[in-house]
């Protein structure tokens, strides 16, 4: 799986947001994209494209002024991984640019077709099961952790 760098950004941009939110609301003091910059060491212009997709995409909310910034548009426990990362590229899996199901293989390469459908399934009970709550405060579902710990994960 390759995540963009975007979506890296965006992912680390909502956990920060997060913790500072209220768990019940979501909704934390507005934290400027300048801070969110400097904590999480992102590209600052780079960041302000990112929060605008995010804003456009349901994820953050924003106000302009001196009492200005970004915060989440809801709980961070109701937002999954998944969601972000579909907002800043879209759908989870694509082969060649296509989703699995609207590729046609042939022959002894039939079975493709099923291995990435197969993927993109178990990619995505991942990616909705963990929230930004959960990276921002560090307890991962246990089936995350139990993945996590495997020794073959690591290569």
């Amino acid at each position: 799986m390759r995540l963009s760098a975007r979506v890296d950004y965006a992912l680390r941009a909502a956990a920060e947001l997060a913790s500072v939110a209220d768990g019940t609301t979501g909704r934390g003091r507005p934290v400027t994209a300048e801070q969110i910059a400097r904590a999480q060491e992102i590209p600052p212009k780079f960041l302000e494209s990112i929060l605008l997709q995010l804003r456009r995409g349901g994820i953050v909310h924003a106000q302009r002024g001196p009492e200005g910034g970004y915060w989440l548009a809801r709980p961070a426990s109701e937002i999954s991984l998944a969601e972000v990362i579909r907002v800043i590229d879209g759908p989870l899996a694509h082969i060649r640019g296509q989703r699995p199901e609207q590729l046609g293989y042939h022959g002894a390469a039939r079975a493709l077709q099923d291995v990435w459908i197969a993927l993109r399934a178990s990619e995505r009970q991942i990616l909705e099961l963990v929230t930004i709550a959960d990276v921002a405060s560090g307890t991962l579902p246990s089936r995350v952790n139990e993945l996590a710990a495997d020794p073959r994960a690591w290569s």
